[in-house]
């Protein structure tokens, strides 16, 4: 049964819920359970960002160094954060269009940064003794 149209206009962003027709409410939920995904990820990426600036913030000498590795986990959470929601209205709108789903730009960026960001942990554990 499709919903009325003002139960439509009552949800936001309003201008994706103009386009297309009421997806099978299963992919709909997908959908959110994966923006739910890169959240959780964005939080874990802040909070491991956080907690290597406090061990820097308790250490005898700070060290520059790790608080720029305390950015970089902040800043791609912040990224991960800031994109999930984009990345789920795109998909949503996508549903309810008919069209294929977007290609997954933010993984691969997160996914390369990441493994950037743990190569220069390996080396700043092995050169300065993090």
């Amino acid at each position: 049964m499709a919903p009325e149209r003002e139960d439509c206009d009552s949800r936001w962003p309003q201008r994706l819920y103009r386009d297309g027709t009421e997806p099978d409410p299963r992919f709909t939920l997908a959908n959110e359970r994966t923006f739910l995904a890169w959240i959780r990820t964005a939080l874990a990426l802040m909070a491991a960002g956080v907690g290597v600036e406090a061990l820097n913030a308790v250490s005898v000498q700070p060290n520059p160094l790790r608080t720029a590795l305390a950015v970089l986990l902040l800043l791609s959470g912040v990224l991960c954060s800031a994109t999930a929601f984009t990345r789920w209205m795109i998909t949503e709108r996508a549903l309810r269009c008919g069209r294929p789903l977007p290609a997954p730009r933010l993984a691969p960026v997160l996914g390369y940064g990441l493994g950037a960001i743990g190569i220069a942990t390996c080396v700043l554990l092995f050169v300065t003794g993090l």
